[in-house]
């Protein structure tokens, strides 16, 4: 995919997706970009590879345009380390609790890599993937668990979805995109947070 810019855009949001392999990062992308989260998977359109980075997404807040580059992990043409991002999603696999006990660990490198100065902030949001797979039974991930979490972990957000089904994914984009919208527009944005937001 071309890195493709948007003319009418206000401005560039960086997002890093960060979490263990295999979580549904890459998944979660491609769902969205190609059915609007509605759980048609990913043959009629353009799917996305690892190399393509970075994902790119425009969103209409009221009266700007925005435009969103997502970074994930995996790439293999950058380490995120390097990356100047402007807010941050941490990434599990809610059928997995392996992965849920692995933030603590991104969260620390978080803290490492872009959180030098005394009280310097990155938004940062917690996101459960995969939410299909959560069956009752020893080990299960419970919202209740997540958002528990994600105080630990001082996160300012957390939502769940599943890009297979495409329950709750048009909520979670909302959320990554108010995010990266109040990181960017934080000052006009923090006056009218209830307003609305449309993904293009």
């Amino acid at each position: 995919m071309s890195e493709e810019t948007y003319p009418n855009s206000d401005a560039t949001a960086t997002i890093l997706l960060l979490g263990d392999s295999g979580c549904g990062k890459t998944t979660f992308l491609n769902l969205k970009k190609d059915n609007r989260g509605q759980g048609q998977g990913t043959g009629a359109g353009e799917v996305f590879r690892d190399t393509d980075q970075p994902f790119l997404y425009n969103v209409r807040f009221t009266k700007k345009n925005l435009q969103i580059e997502f970074y994930d992990s995996s790439n293999p043409n950058q380490h995120w380390s390097m990356l100047q991002p402007n807010a941050i999603i941490l990434a599990f696999d809610i059928s997995n609790r392996d992965t849920l006990d692995g933030l603590k660990a991104w969260r620390n490198d978080i803290t490492r890599f872009f959180q030098h100065g005394y009280g310097e902030k990155i938004p940062i949001m917690l996101l459960g993937l995969k939410r299909d797979l959560r069956v009752e039974g020893e080990g299960i991930i419970y919202p209740q668990e997540s958002y528990r979490i994600a105080q630990e972990l001082r996160c300012d957000r957390y939502a769940e979805c599943s890009a297979v089904t495409g329950e709750l994914m048009a909520e979670a984009f909302e959320d990554i995109a108010r995010l990266a919208g109040m990181a960017i527009f934080e000052s006009e944005l923090g006056r009218q947070d209830k307003g609305g937001c449309c993904i293009l």
